[in-house]
């Protein structure tokens, strides 16, 4: 009888190969996701700029408000 090695007992068969619809699908979606992480970057960074923006803007009273509006008003009324 011969004697069963662990190297021997099953055949070892090599991966599939990459198929050219494999090597497409691999690249877009690289593509894809880098795509995904510039536009992210892009916006946190639009994000942060406008918050700043906002929280260095002093607040608008409703009297300068208001007083907009009866100018506005007076104005079309002539």
């Amino acid at each position: 009888m011969t004697k069963l090695e662990k190297n021997n007992a099953f055949k070892v068969y090599d991966s599939k190969s990459e198929t050219p619809m494999d090597k497409t699908t691999r690249v877009v979606r690289q593509m894809v996701d880098e795509e995904t992480e510039q536009r992210q970057a892009k916006n946190s960074r639009l994000r942060n700029a406008r918050l700043g923006r906002e929280a260095n803007t002093p607040p608008v009273t409703k009297d300068s408000a208001a007083s907009k509006s009866r100018r506005i008003k007076a104005a079309s009324a002539r």
